[in-house]
């Protein structure tokens, strides 16, 4: 294109300058995805993604679940770029963006917007994205319509954002005008890396951590190693209760049934730690929780190390310490070896019991749904990363799914949107990932389904169907109210035909009744959709009967 006077480019190749300058500093910079909504205010940003050949592109029509594909792809650790055009467009990242955010997961958001002079005039498609996502973005960057004579801050802006990105969402909202397409200059010279520090908040460790009788919960997004945690373990002696988000139930001494063991009153009352050290997230065990916080009230010490943002749901951490310190305090622990025997031979007994009960259930020809968890864990290839919902899915494998449960959950906000496009991220980021969800989570989601067929990637979607909000029917609601009101205000049944939808985007889909066809299926590339059909009154019963078995053996 022509510029405004002999030497000058025209201000839309500038912005296509600057678009193209913010993505090669990306890319140089380890970035190699990039997901994009379509619209046409982002068409710069758009073009000089496209036009990188060591940038995979991801297209999604939903703004909803391109976000959470971002944030599945934001996993591996390396920030995803995620880009829409203006509007409401912004708006529908939001869920992802809060997610990303209580999850430490990176993330660039890239929101286009109009420039200056069509703001609050009443101009289409158009509303206040400054600072749109608010507390939940590490870091907001407002960019103003590209200046040829500020384009020695392009390529800082770019390591900047990728800088703050590393532990959560970045916003910087980019003000085009049009015309919108222009021709990319030469770009700026490359700059020496820049470098930003996490800054941790560490407290000295309570002397009274070094305790004979101690437990260490372990749960996930804690960004702590495994060998920090088996070298713990192995200087206490202590249990480690870990839940399958911590990636950590391979190692020695770790917990898998504390769900059943803590609600048999008298072993939880005998085995009142003294110390409770607690590693990332806690799990969804309200047990767990229960039973951690009367033991600080009857006067254990708990420490809280790593884990994203502020973690003190009971308000009753004695400090939050690094794991570096913690390991030094207990090197002076003298390990109790009745009181971690007493713990391995319980868990040894309720494992085993959950195990049977199991298996007596599939031989009947019933796949319930912790039975259908436990397959899972048990029988997804290793290669294969595991997705869970945050609803009963993640719950059954975390209580029943035994020593080979592993996955990861959405459990910043605990939500049930954006869990099949995030397993989808996963997918794309790490060539396969399966995803454990419930059906209501499923139809929530289905927009991921969506040209899933034609991405051809390996994705295996298992969708337990009991028509409703299963975990409504564990809370005090199911038996206080009504059968009618019940059903209307949490069962909510939908009547979609799973396997129907499924197949409406092209994808094959199944039904799977017995243990041996899910175990079959399991092994399978995707995409695919498998059906398990469940009843949420059984499920509650099956619950029962799993506790019942651990009480019995336990005695």
């Amino acid at each position: 294109m022509v510029g405004k006077s002999s030497g000058e480019p025209h201000p839309c190749d500038v912005q296509a300058t600057f678009c193209a300058t913010l993505v090669d500093e990306w890319s140089r910079s380890g970035v190699t995805h990039a997901v994009i909504s379509p619209g046409s205010r982002s068409t710069p940003m758009a073009i000089a993604l496209a036009e990188r050949d060591d940038i995979d592109i991801h297209i999604v029509h939903d703004e909803r679940v391109a976000g959470f594909l971002a944030l599945g792809l934001g996993l591996s650790d390396t920030a995803a770029l995620l880009l829409c055009t203006s509007g409401t467009a912004a708006a529908n990242f939001f869920p992802a963006v809060v997610e990303a955010q209580m999850s430490n997961i990176p993330m660039v958001v890239l929101t286009a917007d109009r420039p200056p002079e069509l703001r609050d005039v009443g101009a289409p498609q158009t509303i206040d994205q400054t600072d749109l996502y608010g507390p939940y973005v590490r870091w907001f960057h407002e960019a103003e319509v590209a200046n040829g004579e500020a384009a020695n801050d392009w390529r800082p802006l770019a390591q900047q954002a990728l800088i703050q990105s590393k532990h959560g969402p970045v916003q910087i909202n980019l003000a085009f005008r049009e015309p919108l397409l222009g021709t990319s200059q030469e770009l700026p010279p490359a700059i020496t890396p820049l470098t930003g520090v996490l800054e941790n908040e560490n407290c000295p460790v309570p002397e009274a951590l070094a305790q004979a009788k101690g437990v260490i919960l372990v749960g996930g997004r804690s960004g702590v190693s495994a060998d920090d945690v088996r070298t713990l373990r192995t200087a206490t002696g202590w249990p480690l209760i870990a839940d399958p988000i911590s990636g950590f139930r391979h190692l020695d001494g770790v917990v898998t049934a504390a769900e059943s063991i803590l609600r048999h009153a008298p072993f939880a009352q005998e085995h009142l730690p003294d110390a409770v050290i607690r590693i990332g997230r806690p799990s969804t065990s309200k047990t767990l929780a229960q039973w951690t916080d009367l033991a600080v009230a009857q006067g254990a010490t708990l420490v809280q190390v790593g884990g994203p943002g502020v973690i003190d749901p009971g308000r009753n951490i004695a400090a939050r310490c690094s794991i570096a310190d913690i390991i030094d305090c207990c090197g002076r622990v003298r390990p109790d070896p009745t009181w971690t025997l007493s713990w391995e031979s319980a868990n040894g007994a309720a494992d085993q019991a959950i195990l049977a009960t199991l298996v007596r259930l599939e031989e009947t020809g019933e796949l319930t749904e912790p039975g259908a968890a436990r397959l899972v864990a048990d029988h997804l290839p290793a290669t294969v990363e595991l997705v869970v919902s945050s609803s009963m899915p993640v719950r059954d494998h975390e209580w029943f799914g035994g020593s080979s449960a592993r996955a990861h959950a959405n459990r910043g906000a605990n939500g049930i949107d954006g869990v099949i496009s995030t397993a989808l991220g996963l997918a794309l980021g790490r060539g396969s990932a399966a995803v454990l969800v419930g059906d209501l989570a499923f139809v929530h989601d289905s927009n991921a389904l969506a040209g899933l067929a034609a991405r051809a990637t390996d994705l295996r979607i298992l969708v337990v169907d009991n028509d409703g909000g299963g975990i409504f029917s564990f809370l005090p609601q199911a038996a206080a109210l009504s059968t009618k009101r019940f059903e209307q205000l949490f069962g909510t049944p939908h009547g979609t035909d799973v396997v129907a939808l499924a197949a409406a985007h092209g994808l094959p889909a199944i039904d799977v009744g017995t243990a041996d066809q899910l175990v079959d299926q399991l092994v399978q590339p995707g995409p695919w959709v498998a059906r398990i059909k469940s009843t949420r009154s059984r499920n509650v019963e099956v619950h029962e009967l799993l506790h019942e078995a651990v009480a019995g053996v336990l005695g």
